[in-house]
């Protein structure tokens, strides 16, 4: 739709070359970081004792290096990715799909390499994706969640969230600061309609700033090309 509204560019769905058979576990919601951060903890310890591949995906640098903190508390082997640790990222990355792996990466690393599952982890239900924020962008949590279940292989992906995170403290401080005085130091997982408008609501005013923001650079575009077009040349 934007393509079409800002860059009068026309799009075509395509479809994928074979179903995708990802299946998409609900979210799950906290009040604070460290809940969440445990129950993320608790998720890689569970799926990791099937043998199964493991990707988490973290907002930035300190994220990743808080969560390494708290597997290596647990003795769960893993590897980092991040703009720390990059000298092998692609390697790493590709290796991420091998029986019992967990990989722990910023949004940004291996970015154009393909996990290809081990052998028997297709049988065991393939890769799993764990999320550990909501993005500015829809878009780019699909792009998280779409590294399981490449080209019809099985998987699973999940996203968990916390009423700490950036995405409802900067898109939706009035509604975020009334949940916490509901739930404050909750440890327990929050569930109900409300955290669900919470987020899609703050995602979606997100999209909206990003997508005004566009216009913009749009426009300034526009306007360099008309008026300073006499120079015959870049500019």
């Amino acid at each position: 739709w934007e393509l079409w509204q800002v860059y009068r560019m026309p799009t075509v769905a395509i479809p994928t070359n074979r179903p995708c058979i990802r299946e998409q576990l609900p979210d799950r919601a906290f009040a604070n970081r460290r809940a969440k951060w445990q129950a993320v903890v608790t998720e890689i310890r569970h799926i990791h004792g099937f043998g199964r591949p493991i990707l988490v995906g973290v907002r930035n640098i300190s994220d990743s290096e808080e969560l390494s903190g708290l597997l290596t508390s647990e003795g769960l082997e893993h590897e980092v990715l991040n703009a720390v640790r990059h000298e092998h990222e692609a390697h790493i990355v590709a290796e991420a799909g091998q029986p019992g792996r967990i990989t722990v990466a910023t949004n940004m690393a291996g970015r154009g390499t393909d996990i290809k599952l081990g052998r028997d982890v297709a049988a065991g239900g393939g890769l799993h994706v764990i999320a550990t924020e909501r993005q500015l962008d829809r878009r780019v949590d699909r792009q998280l969640q779409g590294r399981a279940g490449r080209q019809g292989d099985p998987g699973s992906a999940r996203i968990f969230v916390s009423l700490d995170d950036e995405l409802p403290h900067r898109f939706a401080p009035c509604f975020t600061a009334t949940l916490r005085r509901l739930y404050g130091q909750m440890e327990q997982e929050i569930t109900g309609p409300l955290i669900h408008q919470l987020f899609s609501q703050a995602q979606h005013r997100a999209e909206k700033l990003a997508r005004k923001q566009r216009k913009q650079v749009l426009r300034s575009d526009d306007w360099l090309e008309e008026f300073l077009g006499f120079t015959g040349g870049d500019f």
